[in-house]
């Protein structure tokens, strides 16, 4: 059973950045690839960035492609969201997932554990 708990979220200005982290209680947590999705009040779960287990590989969503970076640290059993250059749109709560082979990285049905999510509110 894999336990994921976010932290990082908050209140920030257009502009500014954050960094979210997603902490894996799995000691296997290498095997697993990493997601994280937002969703917005009134909108549907959207993805946002996946990193391969190996963590050689990325993607993004397009509309965060160049302003948010993830990555992950092994050693800590975490994964990363680096934020920068928020805007509001950003809004939202942000989850992270995990799975050891998601066929599609980019559907959050794809993916078996999530964590409780963390606010964040980017104003203008």
């Amino acid at each position: 059973q894999v336990q994921l708990v976010e932290s990082g979220g908050g209140l920030v200005q257009a502009g500014g950045s954050l960094r979210l982290s997603c902490a894996a209680s799995e000691r296997t947590f290498s095997r697993y690839a990493m997601g994280w999705f937002r969703q917005a009040p009134g909108k549907e779960r959207e993805f946002v960035a996946t990193i391969s287990a190996s963590g050689g590989t990325t993607y993004y969503a397009d509309s965060v492609k160049g302003r948010f970076t993830i990555s992950r640290d092994k050693a800590k059993n975490t994964v990363y969201l680096q934020m920068n250059s928020l805007k509001p749109e950003d809004t939202a709560v942000y989850y992270c997932a995990s799975e050891i082979a998601p066929a599609r990285y980019s559907d959050p049905n794809e993916y078996y554990y999530w964590g409780q999510g963390t606010q964040v509110t980017v104003s203008s």
